[in-house]
């Protein structure tokens, strides 16, 4: 038996002996994707955030890489931190995190950069109200660990993004 699932599109298989091998040693040392950084490795800091889309699900979701076991993605599309820009062209997230020098030392960006992309995504199927946006900013990121910079300018910079894409400019 094996386990099917695809990252950033690229179709991987698995022997299923392998069921309870972490996602993000997979995505590490089988893909050589090293973007999705293992923190805390117990689930707790969000730095190993990636996106998954399972059947019967059309919207992504969140998950933690360094404690989800590769038998949960059986059948899932997974986008890595790598999968967000496309043909070297930065997502408009990717470019608003730079823009407001939201990260310093930059580590626990992938997480912060594919939750902002999921959150995004939801908003663009439907769109808050605008006095709940800011809400809806704290529930995705609210959980996210920077030792840096004090979460604002990462919540600027989505905030920002996230108005223009309601606003119909993005």
């Amino acid at each position: 038996m094996t386990i099917a699932f695809s990252v950033n599109s690229i179709a991987c298989r698995v022997d299923a002996s392998r069921r309870e091998e972490k996602l993000l040693d997979y995505l590490h040392d089988d893909l050589d994707l090293t973007g999705t950084k293992l923190g805390c490795g117990i689930a707790v800091c969000r730095a190993c955030t990636v996106a998954m889309t399972k059947p019967p699900n059309r919207m992504p979701t969140p998950i933690l890489a360094c404690s989800t076991p590769l038998w949960l993605v059986d059948g899932a599309e997974i986008i890595t931190i790598e999968g967000i820009a496309k043909d070297d062209i930065l997502s408009p997230i990717q470019e608003a995190f730079l823009r407001e020098f939201a990260f310093q030392c930059g580590y626990c960006a992938p997480g912060f950069v594919v939750e902002a992309q999921i959150l995004l995504a939801r908003l663009r199927a439907a769109p808050p109200k605008p006095d709940k946006l800011d809400g809806e900013i704290e529930t995705a990121l609210g959980g996210h660990v920077c030792r840096c910079t004090g979460y604002v300018r990462y919540f600027e910079a989505v905030k920002k993004t996230a108005e223009a894409l309601i606003g119909g400019r993005v």
